[in-house]
Formats: C-alpha cells, structure tokens, sequence
C-alpha cells in the first residue's frame, strides 16, 4: 500500500498545482492537497494516522468528502464524457471530488488494514 499511496499523494499534489489557474485556486489547491498530505503522511509516517486521534480526523475528513461529492455531483448528464467535463468546469469539479473521496478511502483503509493487523501500534 505504500506505493500506492506514495502515487496518490504525487497525483494529487499535482491537481492541486494545476488549480493555482482556476478561479476558485485557493479552494480546490487545498481540496487536492490535503488528501495528498494525507496519502504521504500514510506511506511514510503511517504511525502518525494510526493513532485513535489520527483516525478520527481521518474519518472526519473522509466524510466531509463524501458530503463534497453530494454537494458537487454533477448535474450535468454525461457528464463521464470527455466532451462534457472538457467543457463544462462543475462536470470537472464533482469528478475531482469524486477522485477525492477514492483517495481517502484508500488512506482510511491503509490505516484501518494496519491497526487491524497491529502493524502499528494504537497510541491513544
């Protein structure tokens, strides 16, 4: 899983980098970067999110991307097609929230698979 994370958190530091063009940059700079923080933080310092602290800020950000991808699905029908979210920026925007919850459910298992197999241990 590590390097499946250490991939995750260069892709999206990479998204984030990409915004500093878009209108709304701050914003979606730190919607992509802070998974990505998250991605690293679980392929080099695992331990640091094992904690009972550490996963319950990671549950709660994983949730608030779950909300992000109701709030931003896009209405937008077709919007799977290149055509559509080539042109249509709130296609691209529920589609990147929607990367962004697939990133935290991979940290959120990461952590859960370690502490389960005691690979790190709980330091509440």
């Amino acid at each position: 899983m590590r390097y499946v994370n250490i991939v995750l958190a260069l892709l999206m530091v990479l998204f984030a980098l990409v915004q500093l063009n878009d209108p709304d940059a701050a914003l979606w700079f730190f919607i992509y970067l802070v998974p990505g923080i998250l991605a690293a933080i679980a392929a080099f310092r695992l331990n640091l999110l094992a904690t009972s602290g550490g996963t319950t800020v990671l549950a709660v950000l994983a949730l608030a991307s779950f909300a992000g991808v109701v709030y931003y699905w896009p209405k937008t029908p077709g919007f799977w097609h290149q055509e559509v979210w080539w042109e249509t920026e709130t296609a691209r925007e529920g589609m990147g929230i929607m990367i962004v919850a697939v990133v935290m459910i991979v940290v959120f298992y990461t952590v859960w698979s370690a502490r389960r197999r005691k690979i790190v241990p709980d330091q509440a």
